[in-house]
Order: C-alpha cells, then structure tokens, then sequence
C-alpha cells in the first residue's frame, strides 16, 4: 500500500485521489480552504448559492466511472438535468441563437441568419467527429513524457490541420461572421484565443453535440460534495484548513519528493504526491530552486497563461423568468478579433466586453429563495501580467457590466438586487495560487499542447504528479478529469495495487470515453 497526498480538491485532484483510494492506496487530501472544491467552490449569503467555477457539465460518463470503480452509481448521489438549449448565444444587436444537440433543430437557426450556411455546418460536425476521436478519444487520458510521445501523433496533428487556429478552422465552412463565433468560442471556456488555440479544440463543440450539456440539480457544489463523500467512503481522508507551505525533498534522493510542510511546520511523509495546485504555483512556491533542474523560475515565466475573469454573483428580490434568457447565455460584442487581442495581446482593459451570463434558477429555484433569481456573469479579462489596478477599477468595472444587463437584459437590476459578490484576477493570484491571476493556467496554444505543456509526471521528480488544468490535457471538467485518469495510470505503473482486483470494486473500464455508436 502506497501513501498518496493530493494538494488541492478541485475535480482533478478529487478524481485522482477517488481513483487511488478505490485501488486500495492510503491516500489523504489536503486542501487551503474550509471546503473543497477548488474552483468549484461554493459561495452562499442571504439564501442563495452561488457556484464559483464550472457550471458547464459535460462528458457525464466520466462522473458515471468515479462512481462505478467505487461500485456504486452517480444517479443514486447526483441528478444530471440536461439542458436545452445549451447555449443561448446573442449578437451585439441582442439577437439569439439557441444551440442543442438536436441538428435540425441547429439547421433552421442557421438557416433563419445565413441560409447559405447550414450545408458547411454540416462538414463542419462530419469534420470534428475524426479529430474527437484522435484528440480526445485517443490521446486526451495518455501521457506525453517524452519528446518521441509527440513525434508520433505529429503527422496526425498535421492531418486534422492544427495549425489552424479554431476560428480559422471555422471559418472554412462557414461565411457568416457571427455563426463563425458561435462555433469558435469553445476555446474561451478553457482559456483560449479562438484566433490562437489550435484547431483540434473544435473537438468541443462536438462533445457537446453527442453527450449533451448538463445541471447538476442543486448546483456544482452539490457534485463536489458528493465526490468528497465518495472519497471517503473509499476510506480517504481529507483535511481542511490545510494549507501547505512547502514540498519536502529528499535530500539523499534529490529526484524524489518525501512528504510536505503544513503551515504550522508539520511534515506528513508520503510514496507519492499528486498536486492539484497550479502547477507554476506548485514549483515556484513550494519547491526549492536547487532542486528544480528543468522546471525553473524562468522557464514557468517564459510561458503563456490564459486570461483571467471578473465575475459578479447576484442575486436579486425578483424573477427573470420572460427576460428572453436561458440557462446558459453568451452576450457577445460588437468587436470579436479586436476585443480578443485586447485581452490576450495588448492586456488592456477595453471599453466594451463579451459576456456569459448563468441563469441557474431557470433550471432549478433550490438555489435562491422563493421569489428570487441567482445569477453570475463573467467576463474575460486579462491576467495580472497588464497593467490594471483592480483596486480602482473592480467597481467602476463592475457598474459598467451591471448597467449593460439593465439596459438590456434585466430591468430595474441593481435595485432588485438583494446580494452580490465579486471576484477578479487578484483572487485567481490570493486565494487560488494561479500564476499571474491566469483563471485557466497555461494558455492551451500548440506549443503549449502534450509534450509541451507541463508533464503530468515531473520532469524533476519520479513521484510528483500533477492533475488539473496547467497540465495535460488542459482545463474544462473533462480535461481535468482525463488527467487524473492519467495520474493514477501513472502511479499504478510503480505502485501495484495493494488490494487484489477480486477485492475492489472495478465495475467502471479503466477508461476515458464512452463506447461511440
């Protein structure tokens, strides 16, 4: 039996750490806050909750196999609702497109904007159904340690044009500029530039069609909390409060990790340590400069990192239930490209803004009190690498997103607002130790993809492991998940499992995706 510590609780470490404790490992968690969750953490004031982080679900089989290895059954914990639309996607003239799963139903939206268009969609879905199955599929939950890792999937990449960027990919079937936006700006829910990030990411669009986007009834939180209850039935602790100051290394093995320093001095000695924390964070701040040969200050520095968010929760005394919005809204500016190198490039704060507004309380009142809507909007921003002084433009910021969805969208908003909350880069920096106050960690670019994004095993060290969204795969539920499939796969290859297969429950395959019809 192995002893295992996760740093940090959002779905990666919580995944890897399920997935340990189910093969029998000793296996503890230990995380800053005084709830798990990570990202996903979970505000509540004056009757509301509000789901901080992920509230897009996507691939439900991969919650369905944490809960099978376990030998139990997600359904029995957590309800999935499935949405439709998914999307309600508006133009900077307030008009809509919904998106679902159902492609007539997608054909005479396009049809109803750009009649011309709606045969490239359909080669546009024929074409993302090959590069699901390479980049998800095949390579999503596989590990690229060595350079000859990405040799090998090099002519593939070719092949599915990566080096296109998925708006460009987009826009070879579709002519309309604003139906070009609404299949390209996946790349944003994961930290990308839809003008940067390679094209193989319009595999999410697809994912969404074939799996559906889905609610976890009683909100994100409510998925978290089960997925810590799983953990500890499987026997695992976890311990809150727990914040670690240090990675210990082995000073007579300088290539293995023995254990971390607690902020009160304790040192928990483990066989290996899976870390969920952002991965810059983790070597910067937790490990000794000595003992880092390849991932250095300056190499973590010479990398790319997504943009961060500002994100209002409110909720307010009234409902918005004929506001014409839906579950999920995307309020999109006038600029596209333009306001995207702000953000990205220039890193200034632009006058305008393209928005996700989330609407819970359409899909489940639980949430707020009777009478009452839970919202939060979000906007990408840049990261803490521009020069910004949030302490003098959060409010100003903030009245000018609340005004616009006034004006808009939600009359008389801010005077039937009853509660209300903001975040922006500096709590991404302060509370989640992201590098630079990057919401998403290292920008998903194509050199900053597989082999060459951060390893999930270190480079510097045999048994430190790393899930999340700064490592391989990249960010979004199922990337984070995919990597602590890859994590444990990893571990599994040194540390046998101590129980006998007999013995545990292996209802779920040792897989990532589902069987595809």
């Amino acid at each position: 039996m192995a002893r295992i510590i996760v740093i940090g609780s959002g779905f990666g470490g919580l995944g890897a750490a399920i997935r340990l404790a189910a093969r029998g490992h000793e296996v503890e968690i230990f995380e800053k806050r005084d709830k798990i969750g990570g990202r996903g953490y979970v505000y509540e004031a004056d009757g509301f909750k509000f789901d901080s982080g992920p509230t897009v679900i996507t691939a439900p089989f991969m919650f369905d196999d944490l809960w099978a290895i376990a030998g139990k059954r997600r359904e029995d914990d957590v309800t999935f609702i499935p949405l439709n639309p998914f999307y309600r996607i508006f133009d900077s003239e307030g008009r809509k497109l919904d998106y679902n799963g159902d492609e007539s139903f997608i054909l005479e939206q396009i049809r109803q904007r750009s009649p011309a268009d709606a045969e490239g969609y359909q080669q546009f879905m024929r074409s993302t159904g090959p590069i699901f199955e390479k980049g998800f599929v095949e390579l999503a939950d596989k590990p690229f340690l060595h350079f000859s890792d990405m040799i090998k999937v090099a002519p593939d990449l070719i092949r599915m044009k990566s080096y296109l960027s998925v708006y460009q990919y987009v826009s070879q079937f579709v002519g309309d500029d604003f139906l070009r936006r609404c299949w390209s700006f996946h790349p944003l829910l994961i930290g990308g530039n839809p003008f940067d990030s390679p094209s193989i990411y319009a595999m999410i669009h697809y994912l969404e069609r074939e799996w559906g986007v889905h609610y976890a009834q009683g909100g994100t939180g409510v998925l978290i909390a089960a997925m810590g209850r799983l953990f500890e039935s499987l026997g695992g602790k976890i311990h809150l409060n727990a914040e670690i100051s240090e990675i210990v290394v082995n000073a007579d093995q300088r290539r293995r990790v023995k254990g971390v320093r607690l902020g009160d001095g304790t040192v928990v000695e483990a066989d290996h340590i899976v870390s969920n924390a952002d991965v810059a964070f983790t070597y910067r701040s937790l490990i000794a400069p000595e003992y880092r040969r390849k991932n250095t200050d300056q190499h973590i520095e010479r990398m790319k990192y997504s943009m961060s968010l500002f994100v209002i929760y409110f909720g307010t005394k009234r409902r918005y239930l004929d506001s014409g919005l839906a579950h999920h809204n995307i309020i999109l500016s006038e600029r596209y490209r333009g306001l995207l190198q702000d953000i990205f490039r220039h890193k200034v704060l632009a006058d305008d803004f393209s928005l996700y507004l989330h609407m819970p309380t359409m899909t489940d009142s639980s949430i707020a009190p009777e009478g009452c809507e839970n919202f939060y909007v979000l906007s990408p921003v840049p990261h803490l690498g521009a020069d910004i002084d949030w302490a003098k433009m959060a409010q100003p910021y903030k009245n000018r997103i609340l005004e616009f969805l006034e004006a808009n969208y939600l009359p008389d908003l801010r005077k039937n607002i009853i509660t209300e909350h903001h975040i922006d880069p500096r709590y991404f920096q302060n509370t989640l130790n992201s590098y630079l106050g990057s919401a998403f960690s290292v920008q998903p670019l194509l050199m900053q993809s597989a082999w060459f994004r951060p390893h999930n095993r270190s480079e510097d060290f045999d048994n430190l492991y790393f899930v999340g969204a700064g490592t391989h795969p990249g960010a979004g539920l199922p990337g984070v998940l995919s990597s602590s499939i890859i994590a444990d796969r990893l571990i599994a290859e040194v540390a046998p499992d101590p129980m006998p297969v007999s013995q545990r429950h292996r209802a779920a395959p040792d897989r990532l995706t589902p069987e595809i019809v």
